[in-house]
């Protein structure tokens, strides 16, 4: 009889349940991931996910072990098709691949100081999901009853977990991650006071611009087109990272906004930006779509010059060059695992306006090969060409010589795999990582050979406006 019932189960949370009230809820949970689509527009943003309490959690060191293929051993036990009448993440393996994971991919040099270290892959395998669909209003707890395999056991462990959600909505647990009377670690890397006494930077400006000048010396080397170079900036945490995130995305809304708790530390992004989607199509084809985001103005409060700042961007034949730079590298990257006559650049050059920039965005698209996995897709495009430059392997070896600090989170990824294989990801930008008690926020771009060290430097600082408001 049992097998007449439907997994996952699924019941409606109350209505006037908003997804940053559940994640307040639950923050006291472990490993709690959000994604979360803090703003919402026609081309994104229409769902968001919330899971707690990993049936599994696994951390693997940014050491250059195979960190993906023991990530696809662990979750290969656990498959499950989706409910249609839900949203597509309906529970599955998510978490964090940073930055760092790049050194099991490619022999890339480790940085110079690695001094508040987050793995190069975390991850848990979850078999709740709080869901929300901001186009209906509709919300959901999503139950599927894993680990147990025999269908009779999973159902009641999924009636017992649905149970147990509800439980923890009716009694919020109290949140004290990265608090700020943790005394933070005081063996960093060589900083340089940049704003006062609070936010500090591993270059002072002079160092980024010549950086950012070595980085153009490369360029007309012949050793690449572009290289994306980044400062690291650092201020002491003063909120707990609950507290933190609710403030990054109220003042700077993204669609691709998430939180992860990793335990010793947390992840707090306002990211913009799309990395790597996987959809099924209705004669069962997958989907894949990237996003890359390359081109960017600081915003104006004036209305007229604000207009004036997009038709700029749309015009500068150094940010279109840089935007087909990473479009043709993610074109490179998809075809190595997508049907070759399926990859296609279905925009280019479209404007995006968020609360304190504007961007060219791209978007490319193709269809998945026969055995190719989810997980197959990231190896072959992580990290994400908009974030290192072209071609991306060098690019990356300039990076680590250039760039005295380990990235970390910061241009990594936050993603999910669901257990029917629906994959979805972002880049992490606009992100600040909580850790020994400090607040990190790297800030970069992408340098040509058109680049200004002088503007690219301001840049940063547009890019990190955002962040610096919200940090109290």
């Amino acid at each position: 009889m049992l097998e007449t019932f439907q997994l996952p189960l699924a019941e409606p949370l109350p209505a006037k349940l908003t997804a940053e009230q559940v994640f307040v809820r639950l923050a006291g949970l472990e490993h709690l991931v959000f994604f979360d689509s803090a703003l919402q527009g026609e081309k994104t943003g229409r769902y968001s996910f919330l899971a707690v309490d990993p049936f599994h959690w696994f951390t693997i060191p940014a050491n250059g072990s195979d960190a993906l293929s023991e990530l696809a051993r662990v979750a290969q036990p656990f498959e499950a098709k989706n409910r249609d009448d839900l949203p597509p993440f309906q529970g599955g393996i998510a978490g964090l691949a940073s930055y760092d994971l790049s050194r099991s991919l490619e022999r890339i040099a480790p940085p110079t100081y690695d001094d508040l270290p987050v793995p190069a892959l975390a991850v848990g395998l979850y078999d709740l999901v709080f869901a929300f669909d901001h186009d209906t209003g509709q919300s959901w707890i999503i139950s599927q009853g894993f680990p147990e395999t025999d269908f009779a056991d999973r159902h009641q462990r999924a009636e017992a977990r649905l149970a147990e959600a509800k439980q923890w909505l009716r009694d919020p647990r109290p949140h004290s991650v990265s608090s700020p009377t943790q005394t933070p670690n005081s063996q960093l890397a060589p900083q340089h006071s940049i704003q006062g006494e609070t936010v500090t930077s591993n270059f002072t400006k002079d160092q980024f611009c010549a950086c950012i000048q070595h980085g153009i010396d490369y360029i007309y080397a012949g050793d690449c087109f572009q290289v994306n170079l980044a400062q690291r900036l650092l201020a002491p945490a003063t909120s707990s990272s609950v507290e933190l995130y609710q403030r990054l995305r109220t003042r700077n809304a993204a669609p691709y906004a998430c939180y992860l708790d990793l335990g010793d530390s947390q992840i707090c992004s306002a990211s913009p930006e799309c990395f790597l989607t996987v959809r099924t199509g209705t004669e069962g084809q997958r989907q894949v779509e990237t996003r890359p985001i390359k081109g960017t103005r600081g915003r104006s409060p004036n209305a007229v010059a604000d207009l004036f700042t997009g038709d700029d961007l749309l015009a500068s034949e150094k940010d279109r060059a840089e935007n087909v730079m990473i479009v043709d590298l993610l074109r490179n990257d998809l075809s190595r695992v997508c049907k070759p006559e399926s990859v296609h650049v279905a925009k280019l050059f479209e404007l995006e306006t968020y609360a304190f920039v504007k961007h060219l965005t791209s978007v490319v698209r193709g269809e998945l090969q026969e055995g190719i996995t989810p997980l197959d897709l990231l190896r072959a495009s992580f990290p994400g060409g908009s974030i290192t430059g072209a071609p991306k392997v060098r690019a990356m070896e300039i990076i680590a010589e250039l760039e005295p600090t380990a990235r970390g989170a910061y241009c990594g990824s936050l993603f999910y795999q669901g257990f029917d294989g629906t994959f979805d990801s972002n880049i992490l930008i606009r992100t600040v990582t909580a850790s020994q008690g400090w607040w990190q926020l790297p800030v970069g771009g992408g340098i040509t050979a058109q680049s200004d060290p002088e503007d690219e430097y301001r840049e940063t600082w547009h890019k990190a406006r955002g962040l610096l408001e919200a940090l109290s």
